[in-house]
């Protein structure tokens, strides 16, 4: 009796290793199939992808973008933003453009509303140019044209000029609910940052990189009136910040002032594409916590340092991480579509 009963639990537990080796079997299957499907949707990406439907895309979006750029500077932070928060939501497949009727889309969440009207606008304005072409008309994603005009106002201010992969479809599915914790917030420590980025494939320094974004564009007081007035039971003042930057910031951003007011976010060539937002945070005048902490942190401290002492080394390191940026779950093929309207599925 007692051999069968010990027989028995050796059954069992073979058994329950066998079934948790199968889970763990079946645990990999899924993380290797999420990995190639990703590979093989960004895989579909190219260069040339329209050189048979809309060969002139490039120079279409590329003039429609510059007229905007003409009329507006705002042109080009604006649509920079708009581009990262776009593939940091669902993937870079224009679902950020996308209205609802009943203020439910992703451009309706508080972490959105920020975004300058003149970026959706610049991608409306491309779309048109598009469109106004024969030849490519609803052919060519809100997506890719996004992707287009975000390369075109880097390069206009100055930023490097960069190969743009194409070939992404529009979703047809914007929420609110699916902005909740995607996007980095502006009092964020490395860590933080890093396993956001890394969630999409982006290493610290692409992460460091992308960051460099901040030197064209602006905030607003509300932002940072905390590190201001508010910090920590020890200090009202953020102690990382530059004791004359402080004062520059609360004469800008007095106590109970309207939480709209505009400030830039690199105080020295705020229309300039430039590694100057190094040179700041190396002084202390990162605007945002999440600024800062790439200096203070010592683990990212060497890398701002380098983009800070060589700004074609910046410029490489921030081409290289926005192609990176542009594979982020992208629906190519069947999937999606080619919106016709770039605020609303087809």
């Amino acid at each position: 009796m007692k051999s069968i009963n010990t027989t028995h639990k050796m059954i069992k537990l073979i058994s329950q290793k066998m079934e948790n080796q199968k889970k763990i079997s079946n645990l990999f299957f899924v993380m290797l199939l999420i990995l190639s499907v990703s590979s093989i949707a960004f895989g579909q990406l190219k260069t040339d992808f329209y050189k048979n439907t809309c060969p002139n895309v490039e120079s279409l979006v590329r003039s429609a973008v510059r007229l905007k750029f003409q009329q507006t500077f705002v042109t080009a932070p604006a649509t920079l933003r708009l581009f990262f928060h776009d593939c940091f939501v669902r993937g870079c497949d224009a679902s950020m453009l996308l209205s609802s009727p009943n203020g439910k889309a992703e451009k309706d969440h508080p972490d959105n509303l920020s975004l300058a009207g003149d970026g959706f606008d610049t991608v409306v304005k491309a779309k048109a140019a598009v469109d106004s072409d024969s030849k490519c008309r609803n052919k060519v994603s809100c997506a890719d044209i996004l992707a287009l005009a975000t390369r075109e106002v880097v390069a206009m201010t100055g930023g490097p000029f960069y190969p743009v992969e194409l070939g992404r479809r529009d979703g047809k599915v914007s929420t609110l609910t699916s902005v909740q914790h995607q996007l980095p917030g502006e009092g964020f420590n490395l860590d933080q940052l890093n396993t956001m980025f890394a969630r999409r494939g982006l290493s610290q320094t692409d992460m460091i990189a992308l960051s460099g974004a901040h030197t064209l564009g602006f905030s607003h007081c509300n932002r940072v009136s905390k590190r201001l007035y508010n910090f920590s039971p020890k200090s009202s003042v953020d102690p990382t910040l530059n004791k004359a930057y402080v004062a520059q910031l609360k004469q800008m951003c007095p106590l109970r002032v309207d939480p709209r007011i505009a400030i830039n976010m690199d105080p020295t060539t705020p229309n300039t594409f430039d590694n100057a937002y190094y040179k700041n945070l190396q002084q202390g005048k990162g605007l945002f916590v999440s600024d800062q902490i790439l200096f203070t942190d010592s683990r990212s401290r060497n890398t701002v340092n380098l983009f800070a002492s060589n700004n074609d080394a910046f410029k490489q390191a921030f081409a290289t991480a926005m192609t990176k940026l542009g594979r982020v779950g992208v629906l190519t093929g069947n999937q999606g579509e080619i919106r016709f309207d770039c605020t609303r599925p087809n």
